[in-house]
């Protein structure tokens, strides 16, 4: 039986983020997920145990992924996690108020592979607490799984299976069809020339530049903030910021303020 030839590339593309998970089993079970798909870049962030990579239940749960597991990295902080990461896709069944563009599984999936140039991650909250409005807000995405209205509660490892099977068919199906975060409507090459996309390092230093030049001009007032930042991060996410476009927005912010001093 001749199976099909993959690209490794891709699996190459795309990390898993585990944020503060509460049971190492869940840790082990995520790797094993990922192996069965071709998966292999895992990152925990502040896991709520020490030695999450070797504890006992999280091995067992691995179940033949070990070497995912031993190979995970552990981090104290969101911005390690995404060094080096240009499009983050936060994984959650609830939706907010000021998230980033909604996608199913599927429709991340095809626009990752259609984008090759796309380092991604996908960020997954604790089983009880999910991610926090913070974290959701600093990414380009939100994956939200449509399961059962009635009951869409989802274990862990079973959203992480989820995910990554409907990438690795993405690529199986060599992605006909591209739903573009730019363009909905459209083919992705309509557009026309892509740049380079922002890391989310460089997005994040965007706005807190933006923040500022804001906060100097009186247009937002610090000490009662509402939720200006929140729309614009959601607006500048539905934009997919390329890194020259970062870049002229932070000179915009610096011309804002440059005569003020």
């Amino acid at each position: 039986m001749n199976l099909p030839q993959t690209p490794t590339n891709f699996f190459k593309q795309l990390r898993f983020i585990l944020v503060e998970t509460s049971r190492a089993g869940n840790i082990g079970a995520v790797a094993r997920a990922m192996k069965t798909m071709g998966y292999s870049d895992l990152v925990l962030v502040n896991p709520r145990f020490a030695d999450a990579v070797k504890d006992p239940e999280a091995v067992a749960f691995a179940s033949g992924a070990q070497d995912i597991l031993s190979g995970a990295r552990v981090v104290g902080s969101m911005a390690e996690a995404l060094d080096g990461i240009n499009f983050a896709a936060a994984v959650s069944a609830r939706l907010r108020e000021y998230s980033p563009p909604v996608l199913t599984p599927r429709q991340f999936s095809t626009q990752l592979v259609a984008q090759p140039a796309l380092h991604a991650a996908v960020i997954f909250g604790n089983e009880r607490f999910g991610l926090p409005n913070e974290v959701v807000e600093q990414c380009n995405v939100l994956i939200n799984i449509p399961a059962n209205p009635e009951y869409s509660s989802l274990n862990l490892s079973q959203a992480a299976q989820v995910v990554a099977y409907e990438c690795r068919m993405a690529v199986l199906d060599q992605a006909p069809q591209v739903l573009s975060v730019r363009q909905p409507q459209g083919d992705a090459n309509e557009i026309g020339f892509h740049g380079e996309a922002a890391s989310l390092a460089q997005i994040e230093g965007m706005y807190q530049h933006l923040e500022s030049a804001l906060v100097e001009i009186g247009f937002l007032d610090a000490g009662n903030p509402r939720k200006l930042m929140p729309r614009l991060k959601r607006l500048f996410a539905r934009a997919q910021l390329e890194k020259e476009e970062v870049n002229i927005l932070r000179g915009i912010a610096r011309q804002m303020t440059s005569g003020r001093k």
